[in-house]
C-alpha cells in the first residue's frame, strides 16, 4: 500500500500510471466499454448453456437500503390509476375500458446502478481529461451522459466470488480490502480467467449480511470492497466494467487516513471504467457454485437517462 496519511499523492501517482485519457480519441465518450466490441458479444452469446437467467438487481421500493445520505432516498412509488377508480366507472374510458398507471420518483443511483463517466471527477478533470466544468452543468452531462451505454454493455460476464472462496459462510467481514491476489485466486478456484472485455462482477457477501441482519450501515458504512492497490489490476486487464454487492464498490473504510473513495477518483475519470453498485449477485452465485462455471452471458443496459451521471440497472445473467 502506498502512505496512507497521503491519498492524495497515491491518488496521483495511480492516475499517471493507469490513465487511459486519449486511448480512444479525444471525443471519447465510452471508456473502457469500447473493449467491449462486436466479436466479444459474438463469443459471449456462446456461452449460453442451459437457458436459465437471473435478474442481478435488488428490488426497487421504499424498503431499500437508502439512509438520506447526500438526499439519497428509497424510491417512491405512487398510483396515479387504480381498479378502483376503473371498478366504479371512474376513468371516463368508453365500453368498460379501465387501466391502471403509476409513477416512481427517485435518486438515478439509490439501488442496482451504474456509475457513469461523469460521475466522479480528480481535481475538476472529468473523463479523457475535460474539465468537469463544462462537462457535467445544471443540464446534466452534456458530454458523457449514461444514455451512451445503453447499447454496448452487453457481453461475457464474469462472477469472481471472493466471500465463497475466502470469507467465513460466504460472507467477508466488513472492512476486508479485496486485493487483485483476491480476485486472482477466485478466478483460480473457479477456473475462470478474466480478460478484454469482460464485465466482471464480484461477490463479497455483504448484501447477503444485510439481508438478514437488515439494512444498517450497508449504504454508505463499513463494507468489504475492492483495495486501492486493485487500480493496476483494472487497468492491465481491460475489462469493459465492474460491479459489486456493495454500496461503494471499493473497500469501506478506505485505506488511507482522511480519505474519501480515492478508488473512484482513479478509476472512473483516469481509467474511464463502468462501475456497478449494490447488486445483488446471490442467486447467480449459488447456481455458478453448483455447476461449477462462473462464466455467462450479461446484459446490464442503464435506462437511457439524458445526461444522467448514473442509472438503475437490471443486469441479466443467462446461462
Amino acid at each position: 500500500m502506498p502512505d496512507r496519511s497521503d491519498p492524495e499523492g497515491a491518488v496521483a501517482e495511480a492516475a499517471r500510471k493507469y490513465s487511459n485519457w486519449g486511448r480512444w480519441g479525444p471525443d471519447d465518450v465510452l471508456g473502457t466499454v469500447n473493449f467491449l466490441d462486436a466479436a466479444k458479444r459474438r463469443t459471449a452469446a456462446g456461452l449460453v448453456r442451459l437457458g436459465v437467467s437471473f435478474s442481478l438487481a435488488q428490488r426497487f421500493d421504499m424498503d431499500g437500503p437508502q439512509r438520506g445520505w447526500r438526499r439519497r432516498t428509497n424510491p417512491v412509488h405512487t398510483m396515479l390509476d387504480t381498479g378502483m377508480e376503473a371498478a366504479r366507472g371512474d376513468q371516463g374510458f368508453p365500453h368498460g375500458l379501465g387501466g391502471a398507471d403509476d409513477v416512481v420518483s427517485m435518486p438515478l443511483q439509490c439501488s442496482t446502478q451504474w456509475d457513469g463517466l461523469g460521475h466522479i471527477f480528480d481535481h475538476g478533470r472529468a473523463w479523457n481529461g475535460r474539465d468537469a466544468a463544462e462537462v457535467v452543468t445544471s443540464a446534466g452531462d452534456l458530454v458523457t451522459g449514461i444514455e451512451h451505454m445503453a447499447a454496448p454493455v452487453a457481453g461475457r460476464g464474469v462472477l469472481l466470488d471472493v466471500g465463497r472462496v475466502l470469507g467465513e459462510e460466504g460472507e467477508l467481514p466488513d472492512g476486508f480490502a479485496v486485493t487483485a491476489a483476491h480476485l486472482e485466486a477466485a478466478a483460480s478456484a473457479h477456473g475462470v480467467a478474466v480478460g478484454r472485455g469482460d464485465i466482471v462482477c464480484v461477490r463479497t457477501g455483504q448484501l447477503t449480511r444485510a439481508r438478514r441482519e437488515g439494512w444498517g450501515d450497508y449504504a454508505g458504512g463499513p463494507a468489504p470492497g475492492l483495495s486501492f492497490t486493485t487500480a493496476g489490476w483494472l487497468h492491465s486487464s481491460e475489462i469493459a466494467a465492474v460491479a459489486t454487492d456493495t454500496w461503494g464498490f471499493e473497500v469501506r473504510p478506505n485505506e488511507f487516513d482522511h480519505a474519501f473513495q480515492p478508488l473512484h477518483q482513479v478509476a472512473i475519470p483516469h481509467i474511464g471504467l463502468l462501475i456497478g453498485e449494490m447488486w445483488d449477485l446471490d442467486a447467480l452465485a449459488a447456481h455458478c457454485a453448483a455447476d461449477g462455471v462462473h462464466e455467462f452471458f450479461l446484459t446490464a443496459a442503464p435506462i437511457p437517462f439524458t445526461g444522467a451521471v448514473g442509472s438503475p440497472v437490471n443486469p441479466v445473467a443467462v446461462k
